[in-house]
């Protein structure tokens, strides 16, 4: 028989006790036999936890080559809050590194901040609030659709009626805003506000819903357009020469119009950018912005598991990727110390998710 070497001072193992050798090899055996298991079952371990997702994030969908360009492959769809009714108005704070948005059914705005990931009340009772941005002063926007009108928070903590009435009527109920590097400040009204109790007081629109602009020198309120049925979302281009405002109403399919911009106060050449629908399906664009490259990023809905989410249009107007999210998607925005990241506010939640291309303008 073949005699085996300790490596212990050089007493040969055969002269050892047998039971000390078999308990030995019977343990070193089954210690190889449960490694190969637990390398069997791979993905099947317990980890106590929700599975983790495999990249890249199937849900992040290319539609059209051009979209391969602003996928980051090792990242994924991430829920950073859940428990609003209907999420809104996400806008994001550079200096203070938090993102603002609205909870409008509950009358209150929210705050996450990036340092902790903390989620404060923000502001209680925000009037109902729906839309969110900053100006260029740093000083938030916000629009209101319980008191019909757009107002500014001013670092005293005092408040500001930018906007309330057209023409000596009260605004319908204002959704959304951006602003413009001249100073003035555009909005839509198409009224959702008031058409219910839920989102503010149930009354009837007196103007016409239109797309607005605050004159940042003198005040006064001019209506730009009421060419959409229901103006929603809306964005500059990265050069500030186009408008993109998404009709949420009228006749399907539903979806985003452009203008250009003339003296930076009108618009002129009105036309259709996109459709919102897609195969076969006709669902619609609510808040929008646009990136650097002029790619319009849209929150979009009402259609059901697989459409729900963001929808990507090219500069031409071509869908050219989808993020497919499990809630209506309301709005969205690019925030984060280089803008790259992608938050949207979808029903009951906050998402984010980093994107390979930052948001053309400050919020």
């Amino acid at each position: 028989m073949k005699r085996e070497h300790s490596t212990n001072g050089g007493e040969p193992a055969s002269i050892q006790p047998r039971s000390n050798r078999l308990n030995r090899r019977t343990f070193l055996a089954c210690s190889l036999a449960a490694g190969g298991a637990a390398a069997l079952r791979g993905a099947g371990r317990d980890w106590n936890e929700e599975e983790p997702i495999r990249y890249p994030d199937e849900d992040i969908v290319t539609l059209d080559a051009r979209f391969t360009a602003y996928k980051v492959g090792n990242t994924a769809i991430e829920r950073i809050h859940t428990g609003t009714l209907w999420a809104e108005g996400p806008a994001w704070n550079g200096v203070g590194r938090y993102l603002v948005w609205s909870d409008i059914p509950n009358n209150v705005q929210l705050r996450w901040i990036e340092e902790d990931a903390r989620v404060t009340r923000f502001r209680v009772p925000a009037g109902n609030s729906n839309g969110n941005t900053f100006d260029w002063k740093g000083r938030q926007l916000s629009c209101e659709h319980a008191n019909r009108r757009v107002v500014r928070y001013e670092y005293d903590g005092g408040v500001t009626v930018l906007a309330d009435e057209w023409e000596g009527k009260p605004l319908n109920a204002p959704n959304d805003a951006v602003v413009h590097p001249d100073g003035g400040i555009w909005f839509t009204d198409p009224g959702y506000g008031s058409m219910s109790n839920y989102e503010g007081h149930k009354r009837p629109l007196e103007i016409k819903e239109a797309v607005y602009r605050i004159d940042p020198d003198s005040g006064q309120i001019a209506l730009v357009t009421d060419e959409v049925h229901k103006p929603n979302g809306l964005c500059f281009s990265p050069d500030y020469q186009k408008l993109y405002v998404s009709d949420s109403g009228g006749p399907s399919p539903k979806g985003i119009k452009v203008w250009d911009v003339s003296n930076e106060k009108k618009l002129r050449n009105g036309r259709r950018f996109c459709s919102m629908e897609l195969e076969g399906e006709s669902g619609t664009a609510d808040g929008i912005r646009a990136d650097t490259d002029g790619n319009i990023w849209a929150g979009a809905g009402w259609v059901g598991p697989g459409y729900d989410g963001v929808h990507v249009f090219a500069p031409d107007g071509d869908r050219i990727g989808k993020i497919r999210l499990p809630e209506i998607c309301s709005n969205v925005c690019f925030g984060g110390k280089k803008r790259n990241r992608l938050f949207m506010t979808a029903s009951q939640s906050l998402y984010a998710v980093y994107v390979a291309t930052q948001g053309a303008h400050i919020t």
